[in-house]
């Protein structure tokens, strides 16, 4: 996968460099990874998805299992992580397109992002939206300094969601998946949007700084081959509140120690690489 502009992966995870000089920020995704528990959904989909894979390669699985036991438990253990990585090269792919198409660049359309990206035309239509006049950024990067984060907005958008179909500010993410509905979200994500929301700035291509626009609503246009949503969320202060304690969260993570001497039984000999240390009061 490929880092958004001024992104680098670290041991913690995706940190931006803040182009100002400042201290190392924080991504409003490596936060939601590091402090919010999505095992309940993704264990049943490694379930299934290796279950699917022994059962269409049955007669294999069932030779191996006797013939190369731990070969074939190391594939099979391999498999979800496969498809997960799979799924994320396809994404970071299909938003890179988007992305172009949105600014008015050219770019190429492989056979499995088309359909993604039919899709995003077919939005485009359904809401009348004149790329020159309606969108604002794409792929914009968005700094919070005082609470020590960062993130990149998908898309901001002119839609003419008001009252009278007046024109309002949208924060979109985009999401893609080739197996959920178009209509499926998750909590997180306003939590991901209301961080983005109430950033303090927001950073031009040439690394001049704006403040964050008002952003009136925000929401998640899902991408999926055949259809298509946009799903408004509720990123309002309480859903900040929220990530900024998860933001908390992941911070202490990330500079926890890894590990911590054991305690010596009473009378047993301090090991040498420990009689450097000092007791703490």
């Amino acid at each position: 996968m490929t880092e958004p502009r001024h992104a680098r992966a670290t041991e913690n995870g995706r940190y931006y460099t803040d182009p100002s000089g400042g201290p190392d920020l924080i991504s409003v995704t490596n936060v939601l990874d590091t402090s919010v528990n999505k095992t309940r959904s993704l264990m049943p989909w490694a379930v299934k998805l290796t279950l699917e894979w022994v059962l269409d390669h049955r007669m294999e699985v069932a030779r191996r299992a006797i013939t190369d036991r731990a070969e074939l438990t190391k594939q099979l253990k391999q498999i979800h992580h496969d498809a997960r990585e799979e799924a994320a090269d396809l994404g970071t792919v299909i938003h890179a397109a988007a992305e172009q198409r949105l600014l008015g660049a050219p770019f190429a359309v492989t056979r499995e992002v088309a359909p993604y990206l039919h899709q995003l035309e077919l939005f485009l239509g359904y809401w009348g939206v004149d790329i020159d006049k309606h969108v604002v950024a794409a792929e914009i990067t968005c700094l919070h300094r005082k609470l020590g984060y960062a993130g990149t907005a998908d898309l901001m958008i002119w839609l003419p969601t008001g009252e009278g179909r007046q024109l309002e500010l949208w924060l979109i993410d985009f999401k893609t998946s080739a197996t959920r509905s178009a209509k499926a979200v998750c909590p997180e994500n306003t939590q991901q949007l209301a961080a983005l929301r109430y950033c303090e700035t927001v950073l031009l291509p040439d690394d001049s700084e704006e403040p964050m626009p008002e952003i009136q609503k925000t929401g998640v246009l899902n991408l999926r081959a055949k259809s298509h949503a946009l799903v408004e969320m509720p990123a309002s202060r309480n859903a900040h509140k929220a990530f900024r304690g998860a933001l908390v969260n992941a911070l202490w993570h990330h500079a926890a120690p890894s590990s911590y001497p054991a305690l010596l039984a009473p009378d047993q000999p301090v090991p040498a690489r420990w009689r450097n240390f000092r007791k703490v009061a």
